[in-house]
């Protein structure tokens, strides 16, 4: 299921960092950290890689 919108996909990005090491999980705020307690990395990778081009910047 792909990212609803920019923010959501940007959110998914940084959890996805955190989930693969590059980033420090205690950098992580709001959504990016809800989304790196409840989803695994196969879950965050499609929402990741959605396109932005077309999206909202937050889902109303």
């Amino acid at each position: 299921m792909p990212a609803k919108s920019k923010a959501q996909q940007k959110a998914a990005g940084m959890a996805l960092s955190a989930k693969r090491g590059d980033t420090k999980k205690s950098d992580l705020k709001g959504a990016a950290e809800d989304m790196y307690e409840s989803m695994s990395k196969a879950q965050l990778e499609d929402f990741a890689e959605s396109d932005r081009k077309g999206k909202p910047e937050h889902k109303n």
